[in-house]
């Protein structure tokens, strides 16, 4: 079984405190067209360098019905940076046009197979995944970007198309396990792609 959520699964259960000081679950995006969930930090660069991209998508689909849910599941014993304190200080400085979610136990990371910040999934109408990886091809420094694969398979979904691409492999920073070296990656992941 490959470690990373396959094709066409529904979106694992999640309930979780967000930086607005409320709990989030599944339920609470019910209304949402697309579900986007995407796992990413406050430090990575590839976080940093992309966000605001990341931003201008979801600003794009919001109007059509799209959900954006951050999740940072980084442990903070391997990232002090990225704690909830934190998460909740960057949210208030950039106000981006996300939940900001923080899966302190790690276990959500771990239901949806999570590999690297930033980690995107796109659920379509009836919660079944049509799209996973990277949001674009150069998230550390966007002037060098040539495609945007998140904003791509979202335009396809929402003309009632296939995703063209439906598997990229995410470009980013390890998610930092818990008692983890920082750069370990589970064996089961070696076969994403």
């Amino acid at each position: 079984m490959a470690f990373t959520l396959e094709l066409g699964s529904k979106p694992p259960a999640f309930a979780l405190p967000a930086t607005d000081g409320k709990t989030y679950s599944l339920a609470d995006f019910a209304d949402a067209k697309v579900l986007v969930v995407f796992f990413t930090c406050n430090h990575c660069p590839y976080v940093v360098g992309s966000d605001e991209i990341t931003r201008a998508t979801a600003e794009k689909y919001a109007p059509l019905g799209a959900a954006f849910v951050g999740i940072n599941s980084n442990s903070v014993n391997t990232k002090p940076d990225d704690s909830f304190e934190h998460m909740v200080a960057r949210m208030n400085e950039h106000r981006f046009p996300w939940t900001y979610l923080h899966d302190e136990t790690q276990s959500v990371a771990k239901a949806y197979g999570a590999l690297r910040t930033p980690h995107f999934y796109v659920f379509d109408e009836e919660r079944k995944l049509v799209y996973t990886g990277r949001g674009v091809d150069q998230p550390r420094d966007t002037s060098k970007m040539t495609v945007n694969d998140l904003d791509n398979a979202l335009a396809d979904v929402f003309a009632g198309r296939p995703v063209a691409v439906p598997l990229t492999n995410p470009i980013g920073c390890n998610v930092k396990w818990d008692g983890k070296d920082a750069h370990w990656m589970p064996v089961e992941a070696c076969d994403l792609v």
